[in-house]
Protein backbone atom coordinates (compact mmCIF):
# COMPACT_ATOMS: atom_id res chain seq x y z
CA UNK A 1 0.00 0.00 0.00
CA UNK A 2 1.74 3.45 -1.15
CA UNK A 3 0.38 6.90 0.17
CA UNK A 4 1.39 10.07 -0.58
CA UNK A 5 0.56 13.29 1.82
CA UNK A 6 1.33 16.85 1.12
CA UNK A 7 1.52 18.69 4.47
CA UNK A 8 0.69 22.71 4.22
CA UNK A 9 3.53 23.93 4.05
CA UNK A 10 5.60 21.62 1.54
CA UNK A 11 6.22 18.93 3.50
CA UNK A 12 5.68 15.66 1.53
CA UNK A 13 5.20 12.47 3.27
CA UNK A 14 5.30 9.12 1.59
CA UNK A 15 4.37 5.93 3.29
CA UNK A 16 4.42 2.31 2.51
CA UNK A 17 2.74 -0.12 4.54
CA UNK A 18 4.55 -3.89 4.41
CA UNK A 19 2.01 -5.90 6.86
CA UNK A 20 4.20 -9.07 6.69
CA UNK A 21 7.18 -7.40 8.14
CA UNK A 22 7.42 -6.51 12.00
CA UNK A 23 9.90 -3.51 11.82
CA UNK A 24 9.67 0.47 10.37
CA UNK A 25 12.05 2.25 8.53
CA UNK A 26 11.42 6.12 8.41
CA UNK A 27 13.93 8.96 6.79
CA UNK A 28 13.81 12.62 7.03
CA UNK A 29 15.75 13.20 3.49
CA UNK A 30 16.41 17.18 2.60
CA UNK A 31 17.14 18.38 -0.37
CA UNK A 32 20.22 19.81 0.14
CA UNK A 33 23.93 17.91 -0.27
CA UNK A 34 27.10 19.36 -1.32
CA UNK A 35 26.28 20.21 -4.55
CA UNK A 36 24.10 23.39 -2.99
CA UNK A 37 27.04 24.58 -1.60
CA UNK A 38 28.68 28.15 -2.50
CA UNK A 39 32.81 28.50 -2.60
CA UNK A 40 33.93 28.77 1.70
CA UNK A 41 30.67 26.63 2.63
CA UNK A 42 32.48 23.51 0.91
CA UNK A 43 31.36 20.00 3.79
CA UNK A 44 28.96 22.12 5.24
CA UNK A 45 26.34 20.01 4.33
CA UNK A 46 28.18 16.64 5.89
CA UNK A 47 29.17 19.10 8.85
CA UNK A 48 25.44 20.29 9.79
CA UNK A 49 24.43 16.31 9.30
CA UNK A 50 27.09 14.77 12.37
CA UNK A 51 26.02 18.31 14.41
CA UNK A 52 22.10 17.36 14.54
CA UNK A 53 23.77 13.94 16.38
CA UNK A 54 25.30 16.38 19.34
CA UNK A 55 22.08 17.16 21.18
CA UNK A 56 19.23 19.09 20.99
CA UNK A 57 17.39 21.05 23.56
CA UNK A 58 16.04 18.15 25.23
CA UNK A 59 18.34 15.78 24.75
CA UNK A 60 22.40 15.34 25.14
CA UNK A 61 24.19 13.63 22.50
CA UNK A 62 24.41 10.49 25.17
CA UNK A 63 20.95 10.05 25.54
CA UNK A 64 19.89 10.57 21.99
CA UNK A 65 22.29 7.30 21.86
CA UNK A 66 21.09 5.41 24.72
CA UNK A 67 17.54 5.70 23.51
CA UNK A 68 17.87 4.65 19.90
CA UNK A 69 19.82 1.44 21.26
CA UNK A 70 16.93 1.01 24.63
CA UNK A 71 14.62 0.54 21.11
CA UNK A 72 16.46 -2.22 20.09
CA UNK A 73 16.69 0.26 16.35
CA UNK A 74 19.49 2.14 14.49
CA UNK A 75 19.32 5.81 13.79
CA UNK A 76 21.64 7.31 11.24
CA UNK A 77 22.66 9.73 8.64
CA UNK A 78 24.51 10.11 5.43
CA UNK A 79 24.97 12.86 2.90
CA UNK A 80 25.37 12.69 -0.90
CA UNK A 81 25.95 15.55 -3.43
CA UNK A 82 22.22 16.37 -3.43
CA UNK A 83 20.73 14.92 -0.77
CA UNK A 84 21.04 14.14 3.28
CA UNK A 85 19.02 11.11 5.10
CA UNK A 86 18.39 11.09 8.71
CA UNK A 87 16.87 7.72 9.52
CA UNK A 88 15.95 5.27 12.04
CA UNK A 89 14.79 1.33 11.78
CA UNK A 90 12.76 0.12 14.86
CA UNK A 91 10.26 -2.96 15.74
CA UNK A 92 7.14 -1.42 14.90
CA UNK A 93 6.11 -0.57 18.56
CA UNK A 94 9.40 1.49 18.49
CA UNK A 95 8.07 3.31 15.63
CA UNK A 96 6.74 6.43 18.12
CA UNK A 97 9.32 7.03 20.29
CA UNK A 98 11.92 6.53 17.62
CA UNK A 99 9.62 9.27 15.52
CA UNK A 100 10.05 11.47 18.57
CA UNK A 101 13.44 11.22 18.71
CA UNK A 102 14.57 11.86 14.95
CA UNK A 103 12.14 14.82 14.90
CA UNK A 104 13.81 16.23 17.63
CA UNK A 105 17.53 16.04 16.53
CA UNK A 106 16.20 17.41 12.85
CA UNK A 107 14.25 20.42 14.35
CA UNK A 108 15.44 20.94 17.87
CA UNK A 109 19.56 20.42 17.22
CA UNK A 110 21.40 23.33 19.78
CA UNK A 111 24.88 23.31 17.35
CA UNK A 112 27.12 24.16 20.66
CA UNK A 113 30.25 26.21 19.89
CA UNK A 114 32.05 23.31 21.99
CA UNK A 115 30.74 20.70 19.99
CA UNK A 116 31.35 22.34 16.64
CA UNK A 117 35.09 22.31 17.59
CA UNK A 118 35.42 18.95 18.57
CA UNK A 119 33.66 17.70 15.50
CA UNK A 120 36.07 19.62 13.32
CA UNK A 121 38.64 17.26 14.38
CA UNK A 122 36.18 14.04 14.19
CA UNK A 123 35.87 15.38 10.21
CA UNK A 124 39.11 16.18 9.56
CA UNK A 125 40.24 12.34 10.62
CA UNK A 126 37.25 10.98 8.38
CA UNK A 127 39.10 13.27 5.36
CA UNK A 128 42.15 11.62 6.56
CA UNK A 129 40.71 7.78 6.42
CA UNK A 130 39.53 8.22 3.19
CA UNK A 131 43.17 9.57 1.91
CA UNK A 132 44.38 6.44 3.50
CA UNK A 133 42.44 4.16 1.66
CA UNK A 134 43.42 4.04 -1.97
CA UNK A 135 39.96 3.20 -3.29
CA UNK A 136 37.92 5.66 -1.70
CA UNK A 137 40.45 8.48 -2.90
CA UNK A 138 40.55 7.20 -6.04
CA UNK A 139 37.09 7.98 -6.75
CA UNK A 140 37.48 11.35 -4.99
CA UNK A 141 39.92 12.16 -6.88
CA UNK A 142 38.15 11.46 -10.51
CA UNK A 143 35.23 13.03 -9.97
CA UNK A 144 37.09 16.07 -9.45
CA UNK A 145 39.52 14.86 -12.71
CA UNK A 146 36.47 14.49 -14.42
CA UNK A 147 34.20 17.34 -13.34
CA UNK A 148 36.93 20.33 -12.23
CA UNK A 149 35.94 23.07 -10.12
CA UNK A 150 31.95 22.01 -10.75
CA UNK A 151 30.56 21.41 -6.81
CA UNK A 152 29.58 17.57 -7.91
CA UNK A 153 32.87 17.27 -8.51
CA UNK A 154 34.08 18.62 -4.76
CA UNK A 155 34.60 16.25 -1.72
CA UNK A 156 31.53 15.98 0.16
CA UNK A 157 33.62 16.00 3.24
CA UNK A 158 34.73 19.20 2.27
CA UNK A 159 38.40 21.18 2.28
CA UNK A 160 40.30 21.68 5.77
CA UNK A 161 40.71 24.97 5.48
CA UNK A 162 36.85 25.97 4.97
CA UNK A 163 35.95 23.39 7.91
CA UNK A 164 38.71 25.05 10.60
CA UNK A 165 37.39 28.49 9.81
CA UNK A 166 33.93 27.26 10.15
CA UNK A 167 31.61 29.26 12.62
CA UNK A 168 28.34 28.66 14.42
CA UNK A 169 26.61 31.18 12.82
CA UNK A 170 28.13 30.47 9.10
CA UNK A 171 26.39 27.11 9.79
CA UNK A 172 23.28 28.53 11.45
CA UNK A 173 23.18 30.44 7.82
CA UNK A 174 23.55 27.62 6.03
CA UNK A 175 20.56 25.01 7.44
CA UNK A 176 18.59 28.52 7.21
CA UNK A 177 19.01 28.68 4.26
CA UNK A 178 18.76 24.92 2.85
CA UNK A 179 16.58 23.24 5.23
CA UNK A 180 12.62 24.25 4.54
CA UNK A 181 9.42 22.12 4.26
CA UNK A 182 9.30 22.35 0.31
CA UNK A 183 12.76 20.63 0.00
CA UNK A 184 11.92 17.99 2.78
CA UNK A 185 10.70 14.10 2.15
CA UNK A 186 9.56 11.94 4.92
CA UNK A 187 9.69 7.88 4.06
CA UNK A 188 7.84 5.72 6.13
CA UNK A 189 8.04 2.16 5.13
CA UNK A 190 7.26 -1.34 7.38
CA UNK A 191 4.28 -1.92 9.77
CA UNK A 192 2.62 0.76 10.83
CA UNK A 193 -1.22 1.87 11.17
CA UNK A 194 -0.77 4.49 8.25
CA UNK A 195 -3.38 7.47 9.32
CA UNK A 196 -2.07 7.29 12.92
CA UNK A 197 1.56 7.64 11.00
CA UNK A 198 0.23 10.52 9.07
CA UNK A 199 -1.16 12.28 12.12
CA UNK A 200 2.00 12.28 14.17
CA UNK A 201 4.14 13.73 11.32
CA UNK A 202 1.39 16.20 10.72
CA UNK A 203 2.29 17.21 14.38
CA UNK A 204 5.73 16.95 14.69
CA UNK A 205 6.10 19.02 11.04
CA UNK A 206 2.63 20.56 9.97
CA UNK A 207 3.46 23.56 11.94
CA UNK A 208 6.82 23.42 10.75
CA UNK A 209 7.63 27.09 9.29
CA UNK A 210 9.39 28.16 5.70
CA UNK A 211 11.98 30.01 7.73
CA UNK A 212 13.14 33.74 7.39
CA UNK A 213 16.73 33.28 6.26
CA UNK A 214 19.21 35.52 5.75
CA UNK A 215 19.72 34.82 1.49
CA UNK A 216 17.85 32.81 -0.50
CA UNK A 217 19.20 29.29 -2.12
CA UNK A 218 21.93 30.11 -4.68
CA UNK A 219 20.83 28.98 -8.19
CA UNK A 220 22.45 25.46 -8.75
CA UNK A 221 25.68 24.91 -11.03
CA UNK A 222 24.33 22.62 -13.96
CA UNK A 223 25.77 20.17 -15.21
CA UNK A 224 28.58 20.19 -17.87
CA UNK A 225 27.70 20.45 -21.36
CA UNK A 226 30.94 19.12 -22.29
CA UNK A 227 33.33 17.24 -20.22
CA UNK A 228 36.93 17.41 -21.78
CA UNK A 229 38.27 14.05 -20.73
CA UNK A 230 42.17 13.41 -19.89
CA UNK A 231 44.69 11.90 -18.40
CA UNK A 232 45.52 12.59 -14.78
CA UNK A 233 48.57 10.86 -13.07
CA UNK A 234 48.30 10.92 -8.53
CA UNK A 235 51.75 10.04 -7.47
CA UNK A 236 51.33 7.98 -3.93
CA UNK A 237 53.84 5.28 -2.73
CA UNK A 238 51.21 2.15 -3.08
CA UNK A 239 51.44 -1.30 -3.94
CA UNK A 240 49.40 -1.28 -5.62
CA UNK A 241 47.80 1.02 -9.15
CA UNK A 242 44.28 2.26 -8.91
CA UNK A 243 42.61 3.42 -11.84
CA UNK A 244 39.19 5.12 -12.68
CA UNK A 245 38.34 5.14 -16.22
CA UNK A 246 35.23 7.71 -16.78
CA UNK A 247 32.57 7.99 -19.26
CA UNK A 248 29.53 9.85 -19.71
CA UNK A 249 26.42 8.64 -17.87
CA UNK A 250 22.62 9.59 -17.77
CA UNK A 251 20.57 11.44 -15.33
CA UNK A 252 18.47 9.43 -12.53
CA UNK A 253 15.26 10.26 -14.35
CA UNK A 254 16.37 9.88 -17.95
CA UNK A 255 13.96 7.24 -19.92
CA UNK A 256 17.38 5.20 -20.79
CA UNK A 257 18.32 4.34 -17.41
CA UNK A 258 17.13 0.71 -17.30
CA UNK A 259 18.97 0.32 -20.11
CA UNK A 260 21.87 2.05 -18.59
CA UNK A 261 21.78 -0.44 -15.48
CA UNK A 262 21.74 -3.47 -17.77
CA UNK A 263 24.52 -2.34 -20.05
CA UNK A 264 26.49 -1.44 -17.06
CA UNK A 265 26.11 -4.98 -15.14
CA UNK A 266 27.36 -6.54 -18.62
CA UNK A 267 30.26 -4.46 -18.39
CA UNK A 268 31.56 -4.85 -14.91
CA UNK A 269 28.40 -4.98 -12.23
CA UNK A 270 28.97 -8.97 -10.95
CA UNK A 271 30.79 -11.50 -11.04
CA UNK A 272 29.83 -12.83 -14.39
CA UNK A 273 30.33 -9.39 -15.90
CA UNK A 274 32.54 -9.42 -18.78
CA UNK A 275 35.34 -7.45 -17.32
CA UNK A 276 35.08 -9.55 -13.97
CA UNK A 277 35.57 -12.31 -16.05
CA UNK A 278 38.28 -11.53 -18.15
CA UNK A 279 40.81 -9.26 -16.00
CA UNK A 280 40.11 -11.32 -12.49
CA UNK A 281 39.37 -15.22 -13.55
CA UNK A 282 40.64 -15.46 -17.18
CA UNK A 283 43.66 -13.37 -16.79
CA UNK A 284 44.21 -13.33 -12.78
CA UNK A 285 45.51 -9.43 -13.00
CA UNK A 286 43.46 -7.91 -10.52
CA UNK A 287 41.50 -9.00 -6.88
CA UNK A 288 39.02 -6.02 -7.38
CA UNK A 289 37.86 -4.84 -10.77
CA UNK A 290 33.90 -3.43 -11.61
CA UNK A 291 31.85 -1.01 -13.22
CA UNK A 292 29.33 1.36 -11.85
CA UNK A 293 27.05 4.55 -12.66
CA UNK A 294 26.47 7.78 -10.73
CA UNK A 295 23.40 9.42 -11.14
CA UNK A 296 22.34 13.34 -10.61
CA UNK A 297 18.88 15.54 -10.70
CA UNK A 298 20.60 16.42 -14.70
CA UNK A 299 23.61 14.12 -15.50
CA UNK A 300 25.22 11.34 -14.58
CA UNK A 301 28.68 9.19 -15.20
CA UNK A 302 29.98 5.19 -16.22
CA UNK A 303 33.09 4.91 -14.38
CA UNK A 304 35.77 1.87 -14.47
CA UNK A 305 37.28 0.72 -11.42
CA UNK A 306 40.25 -1.39 -11.57
CA UNK A 307 43.38 -2.09 -8.64
CA UNK A 308 46.25 -3.98 -9.99
CA UNK A 309 50.24 -3.94 -9.94
CA UNK A 310 52.53 -1.36 -11.61
CA UNK A 311 53.55 -3.40 -14.46
CA UNK A 312 49.89 -4.69 -15.46
CA UNK A 313 48.25 -0.88 -15.33
CA UNK A 314 48.61 -0.63 -19.75
CA UNK A 315 47.38 -4.07 -20.44
CA UNK A 316 44.40 -3.54 -17.92
CA UNK A 317 43.31 -0.34 -19.30
CA UNK A 318 44.23 -1.95 -22.89
CA UNK A 319 41.87 -4.94 -22.12
CA UNK A 320 38.70 -2.37 -20.27
CA UNK A 321 39.02 -0.30 -23.21
CA UNK A 322 38.43 -3.55 -25.73
CA UNK A 323 35.57 -4.60 -23.65
CA UNK A 324 34.10 -1.23 -24.16
CA UNK A 325 34.61 -0.79 -27.96
CA UNK A 326 33.12 -4.06 -28.73
CA UNK A 327 29.84 -2.56 -26.95
CA UNK A 328 29.43 0.07 -29.18
CA UNK A 329 30.39 -2.60 -32.17
CA UNK A 330 29.14 -6.14 -31.60
CA UNK A 331 25.87 -6.98 -29.92
CA UNK A 332 24.93 -8.37 -26.92
CA UNK A 333 24.14 -12.18 -27.53
CA UNK A 334 20.64 -12.88 -26.27
CA UNK A 335 21.55 -15.10 -24.22
CA UNK A 336 23.70 -12.89 -21.91
CA UNK A 337 21.15 -10.03 -22.16
CA UNK A 338 18.23 -12.36 -20.67
CA UNK A 339 20.78 -13.42 -17.48
CA UNK A 340 21.50 -9.92 -16.73
CA UNK A 341 17.82 -9.02 -16.70
CA UNK A 342 17.10 -11.58 -14.65
CA UNK A 343 20.13 -11.11 -12.23
CA UNK A 344 18.86 -7.11 -12.37
CA UNK A 345 15.88 -8.04 -11.23
CA UNK A 346 16.38 -10.70 -8.74
CA UNK A 347 18.61 -7.96 -7.10
CA UNK A 348 16.08 -4.97 -7.14
CA UNK A 349 13.38 -7.63 -5.47
CA UNK A 350 16.18 -8.77 -3.24
CA UNK A 351 16.90 -4.54 -2.28
CA UNK A 352 13.13 -3.88 -1.43
CA UNK A 353 12.42 -6.66 0.93
CA UNK A 354 14.07 -4.69 4.24
CA UNK A 355 12.13 -1.90 5.37
CA UNK A 356 15.04 0.28 4.56
CA UNK A 357 15.52 -0.34 1.02
CA UNK A 358 11.97 0.45 0.44
CA UNK A 359 12.15 3.76 2.46
CA UNK A 360 15.42 4.68 0.71
CA UNK A 361 13.28 3.88 -2.46
CA UNK A 362 10.55 5.89 -1.73
CA UNK A 363 12.39 9.06 -0.73
CA UNK A 364 14.33 8.60 -4.18
CA UNK A 365 11.41 8.50 -5.92
CA UNK A 366 10.14 11.97 -4.60
CA UNK A 367 13.11 13.62 -4.48
CA UNK A 368 14.30 13.22 -7.85
CA UNK A 369 10.95 12.11 -10.13
CA UNK A 370 8.06 13.54 -8.19
CA UNK A 371 6.52 9.98 -8.17
CA UNK A 372 6.11 6.29 -6.89
CA UNK A 373 7.63 4.06 -9.26
CA UNK A 374 5.99 0.54 -8.58
CA UNK A 375 8.18 -2.53 -8.80
CA UNK A 376 5.99 -3.59 -11.29
CA UNK A 377 6.74 -0.86 -13.61
CA UNK A 378 10.64 -1.18 -12.91
CA UNK A 379 10.42 -5.03 -13.63
CA UNK A 380 8.49 -4.15 -17.22
CA UNK A 381 10.83 -1.73 -18.05
CA UNK A 382 13.96 -3.73 -17.67
CA UNK A 383 11.88 -6.49 -19.41
CA UNK A 384 11.53 -3.80 -22.17
CA UNK A 385 15.34 -3.54 -22.50
CA UNK A 386 16.76 -4.90 -25.86
CA UNK A 387 20.20 -5.39 -27.71
CA UNK A 388 19.75 -2.82 -30.54
CA UNK A 389 19.18 -0.22 -27.34
CA UNK A 390 22.33 -1.53 -25.62
CA UNK A 391 24.65 -0.87 -28.57
CA UNK A 392 22.58 2.36 -29.30
CA UNK A 393 23.37 3.54 -26.03
CA UNK A 394 26.49 2.28 -25.84
CA UNK A 395 27.72 4.51 -29.00
CA UNK A 396 26.76 7.45 -26.93
CA UNK A 397 28.01 7.26 -23.98
CA UNK A 398 31.32 5.25 -24.64
CA UNK A 399 32.85 8.56 -26.29
CA UNK A 400 37.18 8.19 -25.73
CA UNK A 401 37.77 11.79 -26.43
CA UNK A 402 35.81 12.73 -24.12
CA UNK A 403 36.97 9.35 -21.56
CA UNK A 404 39.01 10.69 -18.38
CA UNK A 405 41.46 8.30 -16.40
CA UNK A 406 42.48 8.80 -13.36
CA UNK A 407 45.43 6.98 -11.54
CA UNK A 408 46.78 6.60 -8.17
CA UNK A 409 49.97 5.07 -7.43
CA UNK A 410 53.41 4.56 -8.92
CA UNK A 411 53.32 4.50 -12.43
CA UNK A 412 54.99 5.95 -15.63
CA UNK A 413 52.76 7.96 -17.36
CA UNK A 414 53.88 5.86 -20.59
CA UNK A 415 51.60 3.05 -19.37
CA UNK A 416 48.41 4.81 -19.19
CA UNK A 417 46.70 5.42 -22.45
CA UNK A 418 43.79 4.02 -24.34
Amino acid sequence: MYKKVVLNNGVRIVLERMSAIKSVAMGIWAHVGSRYEVHGQEGFSHFAEHMMFKGTRRRTASQISHEIDALGGEMNAFTTHEATSFYAKVLDQGAVPALDLLTDLFHCSRFMPKEIEKEKQVILEEIRTTKDDPEDYIHELHAKDVLGNHPIGKSILGEPRHLRGLRRKDLIRFIQTHYRPEKTVIAVAGQFHAQKMIDLLQHHFGTWAKPQSPSEPANVVSWPSHIAGGRFLHVKKLEQVHVCLGFKGLPIGHPDRYVANVLNTILGGGVSSRLFQDVREKRGLAYTIYSHLSGFSDGGLLTVYVATKPAEVKGVIEIVSREIRKLCTHSVQTKELERTKTQLKGNLMLGLEGTYGRMAKLAKDELYQGRHISLREMVKEIDRVSVDRIQALSRRLFDFDSLTVSVLGRVDPKMVSV
